[in-house]
């Protein structure tokens, strides 16, 4: 297991331009390096920032060895990215599994997305590989979003993802910084997921 400190994030950067304050997307290149260096076949991103993982979405868009899944604060940002109809194209068709929330949703149906879709979905499809985009600003004190995931909601996150991992891949899952800018909340999120890991 290991957890990647990096900032900028990288969630929304796109192939071709950067956004969103992401210039290099993070998840994609750690993906394809897993994938063509050290052998990986299939890859599970989870990305969980209050924001839709748009560049990620778009890179994997007709991948059907990337599972791609995000939960995010209902078309927030960017704006018509990330709704459930959004389900990849081709061979990929399937293979991006969007859940957008409703502001205010909270531990009990993050916990509930996590039981019922993501879990269950991530098992079926077996990685060699689970990548956590790990936004803390689904986190109640965000001052800009309205989810409301307090520190309890990001450490079953985890758990659930370190069960995933354990199950399917030896418990091979690399958490990699997305946003959360706040110093009153974020190294908080990031400690109990850090705490998790180990």
């Amino acid at each position: 297991a290991a957890y990647a400190l990096v900032r900028p994030p990288g969630h929304h950067a796109m192939a071709d331009r950067g956004m969103g304050f992401c210039v290099f997307n993070n998840a994609v290149v750690a993906a394809r390096q897993a994938q063509r260096v050290h052998g990986a076949e299939r890859i599970l991103i989870v990305d969980w920032d209050v924001h839709h993982g748009n560049g990620t979405q778009a890179a994997f868009w007709s991948d059907p060895s990337v599972l791609f899944i995000s939960l995010h604060q209902d078309d927030l940002y960017p704006v018509g990215w990330g709704a459930r109809d959004q389900v990849g194209i081709g061979e990929g068709e399937g293979f991006t599994v969007n859940i957008p929330l409703p502001a205010g949703a909270g531990n009990r149906a993050y916990g509930e997305a996590f039981t019922r879709i993501v879990t269950p979905i991530s098992r079926q499809f077996d990685p060699d590989l689970v990548i956590v985009s790990a936004g803390q600003d689904a986190s109640v004190f965000d001052p800009l979003a309205r989810m409301s995931v307090t520190l309890a909601g990001y450490r079953a996150m985890m758990e659930a993802m370190l069960a995933v991992a354990a199950d399917c891949c030896a418990g091979r899952v690399v958490v990699t910084q997305e946003g959360g800018y706040a110093a009153e909340y974020a190294p908080y999120c990031s400690a109990t997921i850090a705490q998790t890991l180990v």
